[in-house]
């Protein structure tokens, strides 16, 4: 009996080991699978929370380790890294376009007012009976409707150009030649100059795959920027040459230039700044200059402004040259 009780007792030590070996190895399986659970549950979380607010700016914890979950968590931030950048340029391009749409209307509306009133005033003359100076009221309305109207015509074109940059539509390339270009603006524009002297300089053609239009368009509204806040007798040089495979186009004043504080705004949308040397202060629409700079990016380069050598502005436009065209070699003909 006392050998049987003492069997019994070690089968039951024996049983009550195990068991709690048992328990303890379950215990540590449950504590071990929750803290291998525990990034998951928190991407889970966090993905409901992003779920729920719509909003990425959420970052998770750096894990420790370098296993599976550790990766997945480093991915998963990677990710909401990216999607808060982009929800912030969405943010900053809508808020673009509302504010450039409020701008196009403002400055749409000042020209239209004025036909809208000219053409009343045209009416009303027109419903009494003529008298000494009526018909000289009436041709001083219609011209001043006709200059509202051109003024908005030349916003509208200015306002498509810069909608049809925005959403990436290029116009046709060709080679075009820079210095042609050039020499073809300054012939328009001599006429128009206001005593001041269009230099050109540079003969040698500069060939770039671009539209003719545009480029000519940048070359443009950079010569009669000049000539618009310059004072009469200034001197404006547009020089265009190739530096390695850059075709480049400056057009350099001898003007009072261009205060540093306002380069960082000067290609800006519906910005005029006032310079020392503005004659047209309140004339223009304030997107002759981010013109050229939207045509310059459309065609691979860039456009800055500073200082000219002789004390002026300087605005400088770089983009690609033509790339040569290669020939094949000719091999000499046998003789038969």
């Amino acid at each position: 009996d006392r050998l049987d009780a003492s069997i019994g007792r070690i089968w039951i030590s024996i049983l009550a080991g195990t068991l709690g070996a048992t328990l303890l190895a379950a215990l540590g399986s449950v504590i071990l699978a929750r803290r291998a659970m525990r990034p998951v549950s928190t991407l889970t979380s966090a993905a409901g929370q992003i779920a729920r607010t719509r909003d990425p700016d959420v970052t998770l914890a750096e894990p420790e380790g370098d296993d599976e979950v550790a990766e997945l968590t480093r991915t998963f931030n990677d990710m909401l890294h990216e999607l808060s950048i982009a929800r912030s340029e969405r943010e900053q391009s809508l808020a673009r376009q509302r504010e450039f749409v409020a701008d196009a209307s403002h400055e749409l509306r000042t020209p239209l007012t004025s036909v809208l009133a000219n053409l009343e005033l045209l009416e009303d003359s027109l419903r009494k009976p003529a008298s000494g100076n009526g018909r000289e009221f009436q041709i001083e309305s219609v011209e001043s409707a006709l200059r509202s109207s051109e003024r908005m015509t030349r916003l509208v074109a200015d306002l498509q150009l810069l909608a049809k940059a925005d959403a990436g539509r290029a116009g046709d390339r060709s080679p075009c030649d820079l210095t042609e270009i050039a020499g073809n603006v300054a012939d328009e524009l001599r006429p128009l100059s206001d005593d001041h002297k269009v230099v050109i300089e540079g003969e040698d053609p500069v060939i770039v795959d671009g539209n003719g239009d545009e480029l000519h368009r940048v070359i443009l509204n950079l010569v009669d920027n000049a000539i618009r806040h310059t004072p009469p007798g200034s001197t404006i040089t547009v020089t265009s040459h190739l530096d390695g495979g850059t075709a480049e186009i400056r057009v350099e004043d001898d003007g009072p230039g261009i205060p540093r504080e306002m380069w960082p705004t000067i290609f800006d949308r519906f910005v005029r700044h006032d310079g020392p040397g503005d004659r047209a202060k309140g004339k223009g629409t304030g997107l002759g200059l981010s013109i050229v700079r939207v045509i310059a990016r459309s065609h691979g380069g860039t456009a800055t402004v500073g200082d000219s050598p002789q004390g002026g502005a300087s605005f400088v436009i770089r983009i690609p040259a033509a790339k040569p065209v290669e020939t094949a070699p000719v091999e000499p003909q046998e003789n038969r």
